[in-house]
């Protein structure tokens, strides 16, 4: 039976390989351990790599674990990859991509509800850059496609759940005005750096 040490270095050797982030059964069906015992040693190796300051931490999405670099490290990776061309969603995109992570489930129809106008060419756009995804159907007439944003925008915006989205009291009038500032903060993050995303 492999000790907790040992775990623990064949996770990181693994997060390492594999680039995106590792699902917490995987790992544990490579190593041959619960998934309990996996996660527990996840959580202990993120907390011992933030522990020690290192310029790696590793971030904790939903199920599964992903090595990146620390934030306080982000201004010298921008000097290094310099030049890097900056983008952001376009204002519909984020009004929409805003509405779906803070409504969820929600469809269509209640999108351009409070909107007040047709979406299918952005949701089209969220959908096919997997910020989006279909969660099911609605017990309503005519069945339609609930959706939910993905494990790609948590980790696109660096979150680890849905749960550490900031709050907002009231979506409907912030999109009724225009998107304020508090959704325009939803800009998208490749691993702790901007990424160009245009819909």
């Amino acid at each position: 039976m492999s000790s907790r040490k040992s775990i623990k270095s064949a996770f990181e050797s693994m997060m390492f390989t594999w680039g995106e982030p590792l699902d917490v059964k995987t790992a544990a069906d490579v190593m041959n351990i619960s998934r309990q015992e996996a996660m527990e040693c996840f959580l202990e190796l993120k907390d011992e790599y933030i522990q020690e300051g290192r310029g790696i931490v590793i971030r904790q999405i939903n199920q599964s674990f992903q090595f990146v670099t620390r934030e306080e490290n982000s201004d010298y990776i921008r000097r290094l990859c310099t030049p890097v061309k900056m983008k952001k969603l376009s204002q519909s995109a984020l009004e929409v991509l805003a509405i779906v992570a803070y409504k969820q489930p929600v469809t269509k129809g209640e999108i351009e509800a409070i909107r007040g106008i047709r979406c299918d060419r952005v949701m089209d756009g969220l959908i096919k850059k997997e910020l989006v995804c279909e969660k099911g159907r609605a017990d309503t007439v005519g069945r339609p496609i609930l959706y939910g944003t993905t494990d790609v925008f948590l980790k696109n915006f660096g979150f680890s759940s849905i749960k550490d989205l900031p709050e907002i009291e009231d979506i409907e009038s912030i999109v009724s005005g225009g998107i304020a500032e508090d959704a325009e903060e939803l800009s998208v993050m490749d691993g702790e750096g901007q990424m160009q995303m245009e819909i």
